[in-house]
């Protein structure tokens, strides 16, 4: 069965390191938003 839903992920100073970003996209991220309000 194909998979509808969209997984959207923010990127944020928690998703800033190398290893984090790889488990998101390994987890099935299809989408990611910046977050810049952490200035």
């Amino acid at each position: 069965m194909l998979r509808r839903t969209k997984i959207v992920a923010t990127l944020g100073p928690a998703t800033e390191t190398p290893e984090v970003l790889e488990g998101l996209i390994k987890a099935g991220v299809d989408v990611v938003r910046l977050n810049f309000s952490h200035g």
